[in-house]
């Protein structure tokens, strides 16, 4: 029998639009709203203190705390049960960190994930996939890649805790196989490029996956066709305009268009707010194709198992041409 007691986060479908969820003072209760993307910031506080945790408060050593940061989601020792529709899971901290990484990078190496664990005995991984949450797949021939079921990403959109839609469905996008190496090597570069802003004192605020920035580039391209019955749904703007965006988002305009990295990086140092783009770039990258790239200005990482092994390039264009 489900005990009320117990649901903190997310409640019980069965009771969430029962008028007596709120508590004696006529307040918010945490125990009676369903949705999570619906609650309030006094609702926040009362979870947080509840549960002995701080949404300000991460591990700055930790690269996927900050990808933790948009999801209500457990953060402590202890697995704690976790509502989604008529779905009940059991989530620590440990597998709150694992899903969000794999649900903001698509796919990750499974061999990653095991040397991010804070307990090198952690079964998170294991315990997610008997959850339903996670499955592998085929990497390469020393890896495999973990990827979100649909239970997992329907999970995390219920668990987002932040109402702005800018973001779009973040964790709805599956895997590209075509493109498995390169994207498996995304989530390996933003932690070699998050060690080295940590060293020199940043605090990575924010990640932004290319994937989002092209979804805000559409939503810019698309927005006189909004609400128009006579669109044709090509977009109007032109070159003048397209150039001005791109300069707004601080992205490169040349050959006639925008030019996005695979992920952004959001940081403050010394009390100012800076952000680094970083490209994953692989054996295949040649000639023309290879010197655009590098004439983005794009902090560049080799692929897995490319002449780079995983680590930051030099001159991408001299290295690939």
């Amino acid at each position: 029998m489900f005990d009320s007691s117990d649901a903190r986060w997310g409640e019980d479908p069965r009771t969430s639009y029962d008028t007596d969820s709120r508590d004696e003072d006529g307040g918010r209760s945490p125990l009676g709203d369903a949705d999570p993307r619906e609650r309030d910031d006094g609702y926040e506080r009362e979870v947080e203190r509840d549960h002995g945790w701080d949404a300000r408060d991460r591990d700055p050593d930790d690269p996927r705390d900050v990808l933790l940061e948009d999801l209500h989601l457990p953060r402590g020792l202890e697995r704690e049960v976790v509502w989604d529709r008529d779905q009940t899971y059991e989530l620590n901290g440990e597998d709150s960190r694992t899903l969000a990484a794999v649900g903001a990078f698509r796919v990750v190496p499974e061999g990653d994930l095991r040397d991010d664990a804070l307990d090198p005995r952690s079964d998170s991984l294991d315990h997610l996939r008997d959850e339903g949450l996670l499955e592998t797949m085929p990497l390469d021939e020393r890896d495999r890649g973990v990827v979100l079921t649909d239970r997992g990403r329907e999970l995390l959109e219920m668990h987002r805790h932040d109402r702005d839609d800018a973001r779009g469905d973040r964790y709805g996008d599956r895997v590209n196989r075509r493109e498995l190496t390169h994207d498996a090597s995304v989530y390996d570069a933003y932690r070699h490029a998050a060690s080295e802003l940590r060293e020199r004192g940043a605090d990575i605020r924010d990640v932004v996956m290319e994937r989002e920035l092209k979804r805000e580039y559409q939503d810019f391209l698309q927005e006189r066709n909004r609400d128009r019955a006579d669109s044709d749904g090509r977009p109007d703007r032109d070159a003048r305009e397209v150039e001005q965006w791109a300069r707004e988002h601080d992205l490169p305009y040349f050959d006639d268009r925008v030019h996005f990295p695979d992920v952004r990086l959001e940081y403050e140092l010394e009390g100012r707010h800076h952000h680094l783009d970083i490209e994953v770039v692989t054996d295949h990258y040649r000639g023309a194709h290879a010197a655009s790239r590098g004439g983005c200005g794009f902090s560049c990482y080799a692929s897995r198992g490319s002449r780079g092994g995983g680590g930051r390039l030099g001159g991408l264009a001299e290295e690939f041409i």
